[in-house]
């Protein structure tokens, strides 16, 4: 039996949550680009949650621009999918499987451009949101007359422009745009695009007017992992249990955040899904929660990842069973990465909070998350997410931060390559060769030539090319990343990780 309206209140699996038939009579308010696991296991989960608490009461129309898949999978399913939620919040396991019903329908960019550009029609629909990848938030040279324009702007722009046209430049009828991609400043980032697209099709002035006081640009920032399908033994457990078959049954992990930069009242009722749960937060300035999520969440992935492949772990749930290592990223977590960005806008209780959280999510018995692909281009991570708190931790209690140090000099080892093949680097830990996929690689193929460890970390953090700075000018941290390397070396990341004592 295939998961479709035709099933809803028939005598199907306990435990589920189902929609109502009264959810499928709902209006039409927002206008999804993607189709993506986040896009469904996020915004979408906010929505048809607000939806069956009878507050929003409005459903997406899902715009789909790859060419991967059709929208006939959606179709057969009249627009429904299960969402397997699991994790553990506040030391509870949860486990959750809901009936997602906020998609009204999915209409392909490629075949259905007349159908989507209709939509601007419908005064109801007062919401854009995307998540195109960073890759989609790009400026190209893109013909917004085209059926349809090649890029996500261009369509976005194709879409507003008709809605003005529609209805004649009215002020009241532009749209909340909510962007979901990764990036800083998202939204900001989108509507420079826009106007720069705009002046590329020779868009008439009242139009950009129009786009710039109707319409309102959201910042927003994004936190849910979300695995997406389901191993196969999994999914064929979860639909025996369910009773029906369901080709876009997808998983993700309890927590939950949508941050949504806006001041605006009017805007805020506009999005009154934010109501249904406190996972949607909406602030006149969400850098706090960047800050949060960047150097607590990223930034201890990108400390440990590389002690974590050496000690032998494959996933970060294996690790976080082992209590040296727990012990190790919690006191990581919270006594020196939560001291260090504790400033007037981030108190320390608000970080360590925020910290015990991520020891959650790190903990979620449901989800394989590989320690080398967190490795990816770790150098860049390195810089980005942990030398700001290196820097802070160090300005603010003149001394080095000993589990920082601990996990700089496993991130030196892990980028030691013993072999050179088809231009790609490969270490090796534990008798097992493994990819150094990072754009550093050959440097470091290089610097390790040097054989000496006290040569290598002084060529590695004098080296402003890599983190534009002097790291040797740091007092002290220097001679604790050639102690650390030095006893890693002779007694092996496993070994090491003992001497940290826990919180």
């Amino acid at each position: 039996m295939q998961l479709s309206k035709k099933i809803i209140g028939r005598d199907v699996a306990d435990g589920m949550e189902w929609p109502s038939p009264g959810e499928f009579l709902l209006p039409e308010k927002v206008l999804q680009f993607g189709t993506g696991v986040l896009l469904r296991g996020l915004p979408d989960y906010f929505i048809d949650k607000a939806n069956k608490q009878k507050i929003f009461n409005g459903r997406i129309v899902v715009v789909k621009s790859t060419e991967t898949r059709g929208a006939d999978e959606f179709a057969r399913q009249d627009g429904l999918y299960t969402l397997c939620v699991r994790g553990i919040e506040s030391s509870r396991t949860v486990e959750e499987n809901i009936v997602n019903a906020s998609i009204s329908r999915v209409l392909s960019a490629k075949n259905e451009w007349e159908e989507i550009l209709k939509c601007a029609a419908n005064p109801l629909m007062e919401i854009v949101i995307s998540n195109t990848t960073e890759v989609g938030l790009v400026l190209a040279n893109d013909n917004i007359f085209s059926a349809p324009p090649s890029s996500f702007p261009g369509k976005l722009l194709a879409f507003l422009y008709k809605r003005y046209e529609i209805f004649n430049g009215d002020i009241k009828k532009g749209m909340v745009i909510i962007p979901t991609e990764l990036i800083p400043n998202n939204a900001d980032k989108l509507f420079s695009i826009l106007m720069e697209l705009s002046k590329q099709n020779k868009l008439e002035e009242g139009f950009i007017d129009w786009m710039k006081s109707a319409n309102h640009f959201c910042n927003s920032l994004v936190d849910r992992i979300v695995p997406g399908k389901l191993s196969t033994p999994e999914q064929n457990k979860m639909e025996e249990k369910c009773g029906y078959h369901d080709e876009l049954m997808i998983m993700s992990e309890a927590y939950r955040l949508w941050a949504i930069e806006c001041s605006n009242e009017n805007v805020k009722e506009i999005l009154s899904f934010s109501k249904a749960d406190s996972g949607i937060v909406i602030a006149p300035d969400i850098t706090v929660f960047r800050e949060l999520k960047l150097r607590l969440l990223n930034g201890s992935h990108t400390f440990s990842c590389g002690l974590a492949h050496l000690a032998g772990f494959a996933t970060v749930k294996q690790a976080m069973n082992d209590r040296p290592f727990s012990d190790y990223i919690k006191g990581l977590m919270l006594d020196e990465i939560a001291p260090a960005i504790e400033d007037e806008k981030i108190s320390l209780e608000q970080a360590q909070e925020f910290g015990l959280k991520v020891l959650d999510r790190f903990r979620n018995p449901f989800i394989e998350h590989q320690w080398l692909s967190i490795t990816l281009q770790y150098s860049s991570k390195m810089n980005m997410r942990n030398v700001p708190s290196l820097l802070k931790y160090i300005q603010h209690y003149k001394k080095t931060p000993g589990r920082m140090a601990f996990g700089f000099a496993a991130y030196l080892l892990f980028m030691k390559a013993v072999e050179k093949l088809d231009n790609k680097y490969y270490g090796e830990a534990n008798g097992k060769k493994y990819l150094i996929n990072d754009e550093w690689a050959a440097y470091y193929y290089e610097i390790w030539k040097l054989n000496d460890v006290g040569d290598v970390v002084n060529a590695v953090l004098s080296d402003q090319k890599l983190w534009q700075r002097d790291l040797l000018l740091l007092d002290g941290f220097a001679d604790e990343v050639k102690k650390y390397l030095n006893l890693l070396i002779k007694k092996g990341a496993k070994e090491m990780l003992s001497a940290f004592p826990a919180r």
